[in-house]
C-alpha cells in the first residue's frame, strides 16, 4: 500500500438516503485509515433541502468554506417532493454552486458489470461480458445554465458553449482513453444544433493536435443511446455536454444493474474533486435501511484514486465491493429475496477490507 496520507474530507449527507449511504462510506474511510496509516479528517456540512430548512440556503456559507478546505468532498444526494420545483430556493441549487465553487467541470461516470449481478440488467447476459465504459460528461456549461425566461405563452432556455470550456472537458476524456484502451467517442448532435457543430470541431482539433494516438469517433446523442443497449462493450471513453451525458449515464447506469451501483467524480483542473454516486436522494425509502450503498462506497474509490493518489487503496475498495457482491450481499435494488438492509452492504465491505488487509 501507499505511504501514510493526511487529507480532509468533507461529508455533505444531504437529502433523502444520502445520510444512509455516505454514513456507511465513511466506514470505509474510516477503515482504511485504521488498516494503512492515513489520517483523513471528516468533517460533515449541509447542502441541499436539510440546508435550506436549516438556513434559508441550500448551500450555507460555513459549508460552502469547509468544501473550499478539503482536499476531496463526499456527497449523498440532495432533493425531493418536499421542496418545490418553482420555489426560489430549490435543493439542487446548492450542488450547481458547490461544482462552479470548486472549479469543477468534468463528470467521470464509470461503468462495468459483475457477473453476479447479470441477472439485474435488462440486457441480455451475453451482451454485458467485458463492459468497461467511462462517460466524461461537461458539468459548468450548455442548457442547464443559459439564459432562461418564461412567461404565460413560451419558455426559453439557452444553450452555450464557449471553445475553452469544449477544449477542457475532451482533453480530461482523451487523457483518459489514453490510460485505457485508446478509443475516444465524443456524443453531439452535429446534424441540427449550432453548440454541437463547435463541440465536433473543437474535439477533433484537441484529439488530433494532442492526442495523436487516441482514436476518436464522432456519435449522434439519439445513435449513442441506442448503441449503449445494444452494443455496451464497444465503448471504452465517452465525452459529451451537459445534459446528453445527464440523460446518457442514467441510460447506461441499468447496464450494470442499478443505479445504486454507480460512482462518480466531478473534476477540474486541480486534485480537489467531489464524490458522490449517480442516484437521487430516493425519498421513498429513506430511513427504511433499503438504500445500496454500493455506489456512494465506490465514489470514494474514485476519492482516493483522483484526489489522494492512493491506487492500491482505491483497488481495495473496489475488490472488497466485488467481494460482497460475489458472497450474495445485495440490498432489495438487486434482489427481490435475501435483500439486506443499507448498514449490513456497507459492513459487508468493510470486513472484506479487513480481510484482505491480513493476507
Amino acid at each position: 500500500m501507499s505511504a501514510p496520507v493526511h487529507a480532509r474530507i468533507a461529508v455533505v449527507a444531504g437529502d433523502g438516503i444520502g445520510p444512509e449511504v455516505t454514513r456507511e462510506a465513511v466506514k470505509v474511510i474510516r477503515t482504511l485509515a485504521e488498516l494503512h496509516g492515513h489520517r483523513f479528517e471528516v468533517e460533515e456540512g449541509l447542502i441541499g433541502g436539510a440546508a435550506i430548512d436549516a438556513t434559508g440556503s441550500a448551500l450555507p456559507a460555513p459549508t460552502l468554506e469547509l468544501c473550499k478546505r478539503a482536499d476531496a468532498v463526499l456527497l449523498g444526494a440532495v432533493g425531493g417532493p418536499r421542496w418545490s420545483p418553482s420555489a426560489p430556493v430549490r435543493p439542487e441549487q446548492g450542488l450547481l454552486a458547490l461544482r462552479k465553487e470548486l472549479g469543477l467541470y468534468a463528470n467521470l461516470r464509470p461503468v462495468t458489470v459483475n457477473p453476479k449481478l447479470k441477472h439485474s440488467s435488462p440486457l441480455r447476459p451475453e451482451l454485458l461480458d467485458g463492459v468497461d465504459l467511462i462517460v466524461v460528461r461537461e458539468l459548468t456549461g450548455g442548457i442547464y445554465f443559459g439564459e432562461k425566461r418564461r412567461d404565460a405563452t413560451s419558455a426559453f432556455d439557452a444553450c452555450t458553449y464557449t471553445v475553452a470550456e469544449v477544449e477542457r472537458v475532451v482533453r480530461v476524456a482523451a487523457r483518459l482513453a489514453r490510460g485505457r484502451r485508446k478509443r475516444l467517442m465524443s456524443v453531439d448532435k452535429a446534424n441540427v444544433i449550432e453548440t454541437s457543430r463547435l463541440w465536433r470541431e473543437v474535439a477533433e482539433r484537441v484529439v488530433k493536435t494532442e492526442f495523436p494516438d487516441v482514436a476518436l469517433e464522432h456519435q449522434l446523442v439519439d445513435s449513442c443511446a441506442m448503441l449503449l443497449v445494444k452494443r455496451p462493450r464497444d465503448f471504452d471513453v465517452i465525452v459529451t455536454e451537459n445534459m446528453f451525458g445527464d440523460i446518457l449515464t442514467d441510460e447506461a447506469s441499468v447496464i450494470a444493474g442499478s443505479i445504486g451501483l454507480l460512482p462518480s467524480a466531478s473534476l477540474g483542473d486541480g486534485k480537489r474533486g467531489l464524490y458522490e454516486p449517480i442516484h437521487g436522494s430516493a425519498p421513498d425509502i429513506a430511513g427504511k435501511g433499503l438504500a445500496n450503498p454500493y455506489g456512494t462506497i465506490l465514489s470514494t474509490a474514485l476519492l482516493l484514486r483522483y484526489t489522494l493518489g492512493l491506487e492500491a487503496e482505491a483497488k481495495a475498495v473496489e475488490a472488497a465491493v466485488a467481494t460482497a457482491v460475489d458472497r450474495g450481499v445485495m440490498t432489495a435494488d438487486l434482489v427481490r429475496d435475501g435483500a439486506v438492509s443499507t448498514e449490513k452492504a456497507g459492513q459487508a465491505v468493510v470486513d472484506a477490507l479487513r480481510a484482505g488487509s491480513r493476507r
